[in-house]
């Protein structure tokens, strides 16, 4: 594979009609390289800059995760917890008998879950390989949105009340599940710092590493630089999914703390420049702990977890809010490489052992979990130019 620019790379793919346009950014140390290409729609309404506004969709995690961590750092949570504590919907759950068992079909929970779980996709709500199973059918819906459609998610409270009446897919600490752990942590971050998640986020996260472009919606003022989400057709085109003044031109009822941010490639550099420096600011204000920022990048997975979760993460583990390299597969499999993808078109990853970081965000949404061509390339190019 070869690619003779960063800027050629992404090119190709915007004159082949893949995608209308992209940000890239690839950071080494104190040198940065960012590309904008393309434009913000398929209609060239206006040129692609490296500050357009992108729905970051699951890259929105790893923000989650840390600010959970925020929370433990300070003692407002506790990782062995039960997160019942908090959050007493989830106190007396039951879990199918199997997997495929109809979901009136249930046993108690051996034990309740705790915040680690959570940060681990452990608890036994989520998304595993095969999306029929009847409790994982009950996830759909108002509860489990594609990811843009965050207006007509219930509220916090009514949204968690709903979830706990259906069962677990598995007992707490079993198997790996997809996505629904990091909606219920912003529900805990919220209940446990008595703060709504955007205000929390804001404060403590966002505004302290200087992300002004970051939040669950798009001011008014700034939707000149939002771009037009697509979904890919059967017949290789693009569909609008959602416009500018769409889903995310007001702040939601349900902030998703799975994948409800917009973002710009600069403002999530800044998240990875804190984490890449144990938790610290560029002018040395600790946000986490170094333990924290440890916790988050180390795999907490066993071998049969990886194994089962294979259909997301492709043989890696996983951290909090992101995946973890624990093999060398491909060249950008880095031991240690921590990020993740957003199914909205979007990548983040840093490789804590090489002080880097490789951002991709794009305005088209993936067509499945598996990371398009596009994707691939770009973290070739990341981890060898």
């Amino acid at each position: 594979m070869t690619t003779s620019t960063l800027q050629d790379l992404l090119m190709r793919y915007v004159d082949n009609g893949t995608v209308p346009g992209a940000v890239a950014l690839v950071s080494r140390g104190d040198r940065t390289e960012v590309r904008a290409v393309g434009t913000t729609d398929a209609d060239g309404t206006a040129p692609m800059t490296r500050d357009s506004v992108f729905r970051i969709a699951s890259i929105t995690k790893p923000l989650t995760a840390a600010a959970t961590m925020m929370l433990v750092d300070e003692g407002k949570l506790t990782l062995d917890a039960p997160v019942s504590t908090w959050l007493p919907e989830l106190a007396s759950l039951s879990v199918v008998r199997t997997p495929s068992s109809p979901v009136d079909d249930v046993v108690p929970a051996a034990r309740q879950m705790t915040v680690e779980d959570l940060l681990t996709f452990r608890a036994g709500y989520g998304f595993p390989s095969d999306f029929s199973l009847p409790a994982v059918q009950l996830l759909f819906g108002d509860l489990q949105k594609s990811g843009l459609d965050p207006q007509f998610t219930p509220a916090p409270d009514a949204w968690l009340a709903a979830l706990a009446r259906i069962p677990l897919l598995y007992q707490p600490g079993e198997t790996w599940l997809y996505n629904t752990c990091s909606d219920i942590l912003g529900v805990l971050i919220s209940r446990a710092s008595g703060r709504p998640l955007p205000e929390f986020l804001a404060e403590r996260l966002l505004d302290p590493l200087g992300m002004t472009d970051t939040g669950f919606s798009v001011p008014a003022a700034d939707l000149g630089r939002f771009t037009t989400s697509y979904r890919p057709t059967p017949d290789g085109g693009l569909e609008p999914a959602d416009p500018p003044d769409g889903q995310w031109s007001s702040p939601p009822l349900f902030p998703s703390g799975a994948g409800g941010l917009v973002s710009t490639a600069d403002d999530w550099h800044a998240f990875a420049r804190m984490l890449l420096a144990g938790g610290k600011t560029k002018d040395g204000r600790a946000l986490l702990s170094a333990d924290a920022v440890h916790r988050m990048t180390t795999d907490h997975l066993t071998r049969a977890q990886r194994e089962a979760s294979g259909l997301f993460t492709e043989g890696q583990g996983w951290g909090y809010g992101g995946s973890v390299d624990v093999e060398e597969r491909d060249p950008w499999n880095v031991l240690g490489r921590y990020g993740w993808v957003g199914g909205t078109g979007t990548s983040a990853h840093i490789v804590p052992s090489k002080g880097t970081t490789a951002i991709l965000l794009t305005q088209v949404q993936l067509a499945g979990p598996t990371p398009p061509t596009l994707m691939r390339e770009f973290w070739w190019y990341a981890a060898t130019a």
